[in-house]
């Protein structure tokens, strides 16, 4: 059986496509014919050391894989399968995996290393293998244990770290498990190999450290051996040390005092002159004490300055006068072609990046310090100095107070403006992002520090205008600057005005930018349409509304030419996606901007024929990212045509059916659902022919365990719109919409709120509940409102568990309000005695009267005027 099974493995592998798929089925059908003696046998296979190495590296992967998987719900499918083998075979396999740590062979004992954690991982939270710590452990402490064998032993403790949490290990355990992996981190006693296992476990088991890194002398052990690896002579290992310091500064902030000195020494001679890797790790630690830092000072001022949050250490501000020359240094080691490549990650790019962050966490103190480099160096001849420059001045730019920054800024624009014609790309690339970040932060008309004024306005748009035209990666950055000047002239009063001159000059170089050949990748007709996106969002109307109504025409006639678009390979089909759905995105944009007004709906409406017939010719196109762009346009045009909308239902129903049914996209699932409660606002009971459809789709969503979550909230939601559209026509789904709501509120009672995760999830799903109580009682308010009086005390008790829960948002609260008035409205009298006996409705009300949010205080105002109309009739 061995070898028939190591024949099959190797044949899996084959070049000959039949000998390959033949293997692939007779392994298919021995695990779904007989699971456990399958996985027996790959363990067999992995432990042989006479096997190939070929096919003991497949039975690892295998291995691996029938106990883990990314997909949550087949993950939970391969632990219950394994839970259920036998313990018997179970103890054989494990036995098997624990010897192969030992093998002659590097790539079986690392894949068993990998495939002991994965056990565990399964095993040790349901406290089943208790002895597989202290049998690990005993490989590090006897004497004759070969090297190899450490060095396994070592990663499968690190596995097991990453794979569970603090709270599955005893702290004995924990101790024992640093001890030998601090141990092994001992340089005179291991070699390189053991070594960088042991930093590499460490990096993993630092989260089950807390305990440790509170006593002194265990904290002081484990700082000193870290800081001594750092400066290994082998640089994966200093590079691993270095990841343990990054972490260790942001799980445990408060105790790294006594150690900075030492830290800030290790990272600057790292900078200086080690590879960069090493000297990343060492500018990326910095960076996470400034994430740190200005963490605690968000938290300070959320805690109304009383100081209860964590202590504030303030290392940036001690460490400024020699980190910002450190990080200065950094800026001027770019690469040639680094504004070439998005995804390049360099030295002057990690050092621009933490200054960044340094200005957000020690604001103004930071301004004298960079200012001096910023002025000698920008008019150096050397590109390197004048980038540097220009980089270093863009990233202090959001912390420092606006009455420091504006007076530099000031004096500074004209010089950026020109220097946008600089003779070198990556000043001119740098320049253009500097400028962007200048007019999101200091490019506001009716504020006191604004840069941008009606006298230079026109110089600053020729300059964009024309360096729109530069190299696409420039170019690029230009879509950002002009994206955040328009963003500047937003709700800007009178001055919304002084932009609306050079709107079509705006219009006319996005759209020419869009249809740009030269760049290589698509981000830039992206970064166009989405800039146009904002043009238009920010416009003043009814004066631009011409402008925007020919900008309609052109957009529409460049979609209708995608369809024209020649096929001939996915990544035809891919382009093609890709522009229709940044084209409905601007569709989309200007349906919700001239729909706004009622003076400029006009011009909605007479396109409207023309708009959805596009739309559905887009969605034959079959991709999700067009399907998303163009549903969320088609809501905005439900909006726009209210009950016009009706004459599109009949051709657009089959892709709504399909959209709502699109469990494994479940963006587009999640935006039809939205769609259908935009077409329920604009139908209201012309929905109704399409009602049975949709409510059969939204309750087998809510069914189906593969959907994803956050798509369920939005059904709830929706159960509310299409109630209040349908009014007491809705009876007929309450039996089925009932139990999935109050079966949901069980399901918040149950969540694990510590995880911040599920708690946000938890706020959706309460609201999603609420606004789905709200619209079906406003529904039945007027008739068979007595429908809901079974449902009501049910009701009332969620309420009661939400307010008594303090980690609910605002938005919750508003909901929750909202439905207890809408409880007393609808059914009047009859909630008299359900409210006389639970009365926390006085509480949560007066609760509300307290907050300093007035819609919250309106809505709590009318909810109690509800109640108490009918305590009194």
């Amino acid at each position: 059986m061995a070898m028939e099974v190591t024949q099959i493995l190797l044949s899996a592998q084959s070049a000959d496509g039949n000998v390959r798929t033949a293997a692939e089925q007779s392994l298919k059908q021995f695990q779904e014919q007989n699971l456990p003696v399958f996985l027996l046998s790959l363990s067999v296979e992995l432990s042989n050391d006479a096997s190939p190495t070929e096919s003991r590296r497949l039975a690892g992967i295998i291995l691996k894989n029938s106990l883990d998987a990314k997909d949550a719900a087949r993950k939970e499918g391969l632990v219950q399968q394994w839970v259920s083998i036998d313990i018997s075979i179970k103890t054989q396999i494990k036995d098997l995996l624990m010897r192969t740590l030992g093998s002659s062979v590097s790539e079986a004992r690392h894949t068993s290393s990998q495939v002991v954690a994965k056990i565990a991982s399964i095993e040790i939270p349901r406290r089943e293998w208790p002895e597989l710590i202290s049998r690990l452990l005993s490989n590090m402490t006897q004497p004759e244990s070969p090297a190899p064998l450490k060095q396994a032993t070592l990663e499968a403790l690190g596995y097991i770290c990453e794979e569970i949490s603090p709270q599955d290990l005893e702290q004995d355990q924990v101790n024992s498990v640093l001890t030998a992996v601090v141990q092994g981190m001992n340089q005179t006693s291991n070699g390189p190999e053991i070594r960088l296992s042991a930093v590499s476990a460490l990096y993993n088991a630092l989260d089950f450290a807390q305990t440790n890194f509170e006593n002194e002398m265990e904290r002081n052990y484990i700082m000193k051996v870290v800081c001594e690896t750092a400066v290994s002579k082998e640089a994966e290992i200093r590079k691993t040390a270095f990841e343990c310091l990054v972490s260790i500064s942001s799980m445990y902030y408060e105790v790294l005092e006594p150690y900075m000195e030492t830290l800030f020494t290790l990272t600057a001679n790292a900078v200086k002159s080690d590879e960069e890797p090493i000297a990343l790790q060492a500018i990326e630690f910095w960076s996470t004490i400034c994430d740190e830092e200005i963490e605690i000072q968000e938290e300070y001022v959320c805690d109304d300055e009383t100081g209860t949050g964590a202590p504030h250490s303030h290392f940036i501000q001690k460490a400024l006068p020699l980190l910002v020359p450190m990080l200065l240094e950094t800026l001027l080691k770019q690469e040639e072609d680094q504004d070439q490549d998005d995804n390049v990650w360099n030295l002057s790019m990690a050092g621009g990046t933490c200054l960044g962050l340094v200005a957000r966490t020690v604001g103004d103190s930071i301004v004298p310090l960079v200012m001096p480099f910023v002025q000698e160096n920008i008019v150096k001849a050397d590109w390197r100095s004048r980038e540097a420059a220009t980089f270093a001045f863009g990233s202090i730019l959001e912390g420092p107070s606006l009455e420091k920054l504006s007076p530099l800024v000031n004096s500074g624009l004209e010089f950026l403006l020109k220097a946008m014609k600089d003779e070198n790309s990556h000043v001119k690339d740098t320049t253009a992002w500097t400028l962007s970040r200048i007019f999101e932060i200091l490019h506001s008309p009716s504020g006191t520090y604004s840069v941008i004024s009606p006298t230079n306005l026109q110089s600053i748009v020729m300059v964009l205008l024309e360096s729109i035209k530069d190299a696409p990666n420039v170019a690029e950055k230009v879509c950002g600057a002009i994206y955040y000047l328009a963003q500047g002239y937003e709700d800007a009063g009178t001055s919304s005005s002084i932009f609306s001159p050079y709107l079509g000059d705006v219009i006319a170089s996005l759209l020419l930018t869009a249809d740009r050949t030269d760049a290589s990748n698509l981000r830039l007709r992206a970064s166009a349409y989405e800039t146009l996106n904002e043009v238009v969002r920010c416009a003043k109307i009814p004066e631009t509304s011409s402008l925007i109504g020919h900008l309609l025409q052109a957009i529409m006639t460049r979609l209708a030419q995608t369809m024209e678009i020649q096929i001939l390979s996915s990544e035809d089909r891919e382009k093609q996606s890709d522009l229709q759905a940044l084209l409905c995105g601007v569709l989309q944009v200007i349906i919700q901007k001239l729909s706004g007004l009622e003076e400029t709906k006009p011009i909605i409406i007479q396109a409207a024929d023309q708009i959805m017939y596009l739309f559905l010719q887009v969605f034959s196109c079959r991709s999700s990212t067009v399907h998303e762009e163009a549903m969320l346009a088609i809501g905005a045009l439900a909006y726009a045509t209210g009950p016009g909308f009706a004459k599109y239902m009949p051709d657009f129903y089959k892709y709504l059916d399909m959209g709502l049914q699109n469990f494994e996209e479940y963006q587009v699932c999640s935006i039809s659902v939205g769609v259908v409660g935009d077409v329920c606002r604009a139908l209201d009971k012309d929905i109704l022919p399409y009602c049975d459809g949709i409510m059969t789709h939204l309750l087998k969503d809510l069914s189906n365990s593969a959907l994803h979550r956050s798509v369920k909230p939005p059904i709830f939601s929706c159960f509310g719109d299409i109630a209040l559209a349908i009014a007491d026509q809705f009876e007929k789904y309450l039996p089925y919409a009932m139990p999935m709501l109050q079966g949901a509120s069980e399901i918040c009672s149950q969540l694990d709120i510590n995880d911040e995760e599920m708690s946000e999830y938890g706020n959706q799903l309460r609201r999603g509940i609420f606004e789905a109580y709200s619209g079906i009682l406003q529904g039945f308010k007027n008739s068979k409102a007595e429908l809901m009086m079974p449902y009501a005390a049910h009701l009332l008790q969620f309420i009661e568990a939400v307010f008594k829960d303090k980690e609910r948002d605002d938005a919750v609260t508003k909901a929750a309000v909202a439905v207890m008035g809408d409880l007393a409205d609808a059914l009047g009298p009859n909630m008299r005695i359900l409210l006389k006996d639970c009365t926390f409705h006085v509480a949560f009300l007066g609760e509300c009267f307290e907050s300093e949010d007035e819609q919250l205080k309106e809505t709590a105002t009318w909810t109690q005027g509800m109640i108490g109309r009918i305590m009194v009739s």
